[in-house]
């Protein structure tokens, strides 16, 4: 297994660019972009290593890997004293716990974002 195997890379197609952009969240910003998806994924795998070369030349420490990353399906998210109420409040109204009131317009929000995204 090569130290590139650890980090996670999206390669996705941006209507706003109209290209393939190809990136590896927690490892480096920006990306790579291009009209090919394999060959926009062969270059941010090339981009990958040369970024892990230049943290081991730099004497930096790796990131945490990406790949295949377990999520325990909690976080903590602050949102101020009145929205907590407000959305407290809503939940009660609609019979819901809070948690299943946020986690449903999360999941609301998400599906209409990448909607929008396509």
């Amino acid at each position: 297994m090569k130290l590139s195997d650890k980090y996670l890379k999206i390669v996705e197609w941006s209507e706003e660019d109209q290209c393939y952009i190809g990136t590896c969240p927690g490892l480096m910003l920006g990306g790579v972009h291009g009209d090919n998806e394999a060959a926009v994924y062969k270059e941010i795998c090339q981009v990958v290593d040369e970024w892990i070369k230049l943290y081991q030349t730099d004497g930096e420490p790796l990131p945490a890997g990406t790949a295949g990353k377990e999520y325990s399906g909690k976080f903590v998210v602050r949102v101020g004293k009145e929205l907590h109420k407000t959305l407290a409040i809503e939940s009660l109204r609609r019979g819901d716990s809070l948690n299943t009131y946020c986690v449903n317009l999360i999941r609301e929000e998400h599906a209409e974002y990448k909607t929008k995204k396509k």
